[in-house]
């Protein structure tokens, strides 16, 4: 990506999240007060995004959650040297999975799954879009679930908002596993366990455990693969998915995850945060249908055991 689109400082002006189905000319009609035109030309002068992602057809198909924002001026369009379709298939973006109803890839780490208030960069669902619009400008990826920035692995979108809705009403009883390999500062004294406890968080937005068991419930499942004096290898099964449930889990037992700042690791040997999704497995909401996903374990974490 040009160097000047990273630099660009968007102005929001206005921001909105969808509540239910809608078309993105539509739905702007009911939201903004003013004139059919002065929507359309917002729409043609690319001062509308959806989810992040720069938005200029009329009757492009919205779903529930969907965040729309309009921007002060036109959001630069990258001039695509490329076919949009091999920009996904770059080393560093691997579609792992595609059927007629879900979209699956290898975030990278250091790259946003969907935009965030306090971010405006390239992200995870920038790329699907483009992948998907290849053949059909109505197609479009819908947010299921999330993984960290810092994060790499496993990342799964719906094709439609029919799915979308389902998966996300159903998401505890439809999904089956969900698996990370973690590395982790020294030597776990058990080399198995479950983590059991309650998650708050704190007016700086870091997650921290409580005795108070009226916050949320978090549990996590681990087993160490490999260690060494200084670092542990583990596959981590999480029962829920609280926010950086991982991370305070690993913090609370006394072994962060190497290179996490946030949740104060001592080590980055690898000069990134050790935690990567390599698997999610789920049943398919109206099919008899079990779609398991993995993604390869970056080289890095065993480079450390060798």
């Amino acid at each position: 990506m040009p160097a000047n689109q990273h630099e660009q400082k968007i102005i929001i002006t206005a921001s909105y999240v969808v509540k239910r189905s809608d078309t993105l000319l539509e739905f702007l009609l009911k939201k903004c007060n003013t004139s059919r035109n002065n929507v359309k030309n917002l729409l043609a002068h690319h001062q509308v995004l959806v989810n992040g992602t720069m938005v200029s057809q009329f009757d492009f198909p919205l779903a529930k959650d969907d965040e729309i924002k309009i921007a002060k001026n036109p959001v630069n369009v990258e001039e695509k040297k490329l076919a949009k379709r091999e920009r996904v298939r770059r080393p560093h973006i691997e579609l792992l999975y595609e059927d007629d109803d879900f979209i699956a890839i290898s975030k990278p780490e250091g790259l946003l799954a969907v935009e965030s208030d306090n971010e405006h960069a390239e992200t995870a669902y920038n790329y699907v879009m483009e992948y998907l619009q290849y053949n059909s400008k109505q197609a479009r990826p819908f947010v299921i679930h999330r993984i960290d920035k810092e994060t790499s692995g496993v990342l799964v979108f719906a094709k439609n908002a029919k799915v979308q809705s389902a998966i996300r009403l159903n998401w505890n009883s439809l999904v089956k596993r969900r698996e990370y390999t973690v590395v982790v500062e020294g030597k776990m004294e058990a080399k198995s366990g479950r983590v059991v406890t309650y998650l708050d968080q704190n007016q700086n937005n870091l997650m921290f455990v409580t005795r108070d068991n009226t916050k949320q419930k978090a549990i996590t499942n681990y087993e160490v693969l490999k260690e060494n004096n200084k670092y542990s290898l583990l596959r981590v099964l999480l029962e829920t998915g609280r926010k950086n449930q991982i991370r305070v889990h690993m913090h609370y037992l006394g072994h962060p995850v190497v290179g996490d700042d946030k949740y104060l690791a001592n080590e980055d040997p690898i000069k990134r945060l050790g935690l990567h999704a390599s698997m999610i497995e789920f049943k398919h909401p109206f099919k008899d249908k079990i779609i398991s996903v993995k993604a390869s374990i970056p080289g890095t974490f065993n480079s450390l055991f060798k």
